[in-house]
């Protein structure tokens, strides 16, 4: 029996969300999502709560069943109030800079890193050793911070790179002589 399967998911008032067979249509505020589910996988809305179920106990079944239910929750929080993930720079001359959809770091390479941030995401700083990410949907805003980490990991030793706002490192020790 999936146990996250069967947990029953609150709708609010703000979100909207439209079942035609086996694809799903939500909007909220924030923006709308559709969703394909797969075959052997139902939703169905009762008294504003939507409930997943599956139709069999077959085993592939039973893993899209858990798997659905996750991925609508996803969405359906992230058409009411969105997602956000928050980026800093820890080194000494790293930095960023924010002109329009393109996002330009010093890294501590010889060139500086360009990158340009695709639709659905929005890009915030507050200052040049912070950045601010945010959207109505979670893969992208996951996808786009373990991106932009990826050019800078941080350092075992110094600490140095791209990290999340309150990761913790711990760093090993240096050489001793």
């Amino acid at each position: 029996m999936s146990r996250m399967g069967n947990k029953p998911i609150a709708l609010s008032a703000k979100v909207k969300l439209e079942i035609n067979g086996q694809s799903l249509k939500i909007s909220g505020p924030k923006g709308e999502h559709s969703f394909t589910m797969p075959e052997g996988v139902k939703a169905e809305v009762k008294d504003n709560v939507l409930h997943i179920t599956r139709a069999n106990d077959e085993r592939t079944t039973k893993m899209a069943h858990g798997m659905v239910r996750s991925i609508v929750n996803s969405m359906i929080v992230g058409v009411e109030t969105g997602f956000k993930k928050e980026l800093e720079f820890f080194g000494v001359g790293y930095r960023a800079q924010l002109a329009g959809k393109t996002l330009t770091m010093n890294l501590g390479y010889s060139n500086p890193v360009v990158y340009t941030v695709p639709d659905g995401v929005n890009v915030t700083m507050p200052d040049q050793t912070h950045i601010t990410l945010e959207s109505h949907d979670k893969q992208k805003v996951g996808e786009v911070a373990a991106i932009l980490r990826r050019f800078r990991f941080p350092d075992a030793y110094h600490g140095k790179g791209v990290r999340f706002v309150g990761e913790q490192l711990s760093l090993k020790e240096g050489k001793k002589v």
